[in-house]
């Protein structure tokens, strides 16, 4: 059972993978060629794009034999593969595709740990026990949460490169979580705050998503940096 489960997730997986570079393939400067089909492309696209976050390209797959393969499911067909040759290739495809995780969570820590040496020698960046670092851009005077606290805020996050991935100002709506809801960079920052202020933080990946990174575009090893402004302590 969980060699077919693999092999369903992988099979999804190279599809998708498949589908966003076929769209490729058919798009061109000005947009989508005549005759496209825009809900395939559409979905083609998405399911690309939540796949890179993955770490998948389309070196991945040999486009001809991925079209043979799933034209066979189609059309209720077997592999043609015995069970000890399905599990070689998935085992192998899982390894190599650890090894290309290993190594980009090793460079995308030591691109963290670097760019938060040079950010804690700058002018008002104040760093804690933990290695959270922050700086205060307007001090407020209101009440400062608990964990046990909810919270109502207005923030914008940022990746190193400058990226920005969230935003609840962009929406145009606070968003109200638990105080100890949340990534440990940020529980530790909310208790430190106080309702009216405004904090740059600066999160280590050790207290934001470490490595296992987060859906919408948080890699593995990522240093995080936030925009946050407290609004309000709403309890429990």
């Amino acid at each position: 059972m969980r060699l077919l489960l693999a092999a369903f997730c992988i099979a999804v997986t190279l599809s998708s993978c498949l589908l966003a570079q076929e769209a490729l393939e058919i798009l061109d400067n000005k947009g989508p060629k005549p005759g496209t089909d825009s809900v395939s492309l559409i979905i083609g696209h998405q399911m690309g794009s939540q796949l890179l976050q993955g770490g998948l390209t389309t070196e991945d797959i040999i486009k001809d034999d991925f079209l043979q393969g799933f034209v066979l499911a189609l059309e209720g067909k077997e592999l043609g593969l015995t069970q000890e040759e399905v599990k070689a290739a998935l085992t192998a495809f899982s390894q190599k595709m650890k090894a290309r995780f290993d190594v980009k969570a090793k460079e995308k820590l030591e691109e963290a740990n670097k760019y938060l040496d040079e950010n804690k020698k700058k002018d008002g960046v104040q760093v804690t026990e933990s290695g959270l670092q922050y700086k205060v851009i307007k001090a407020g005077e209101g009440a400062t949460p608990t964990a046990e606290n909810h919270v109502s805020v207005h923030y914008e996050g940022k990746l190193t490169s400058g990226k920005i991935f969230d935003s609840s100002r962009q929406r145009g709506e606070p968003a109200s979580f638990p105080v100890n809801g949340v990534i440990p960079g940020w529980t530790e920052a909310l208790q430190r705050m106080k309702v009216g202020d405004i904090w740059m933080l600066f999160i280590p990946p050790n207290l934001a998503y470490g490595e296992r990174g987060s859906p919408g575009g948080i890699g593995p090893n990522e240093a995080l940096i936030f925009e946050v402004e407290l609004l309000e302590v709403v309890g429990k």
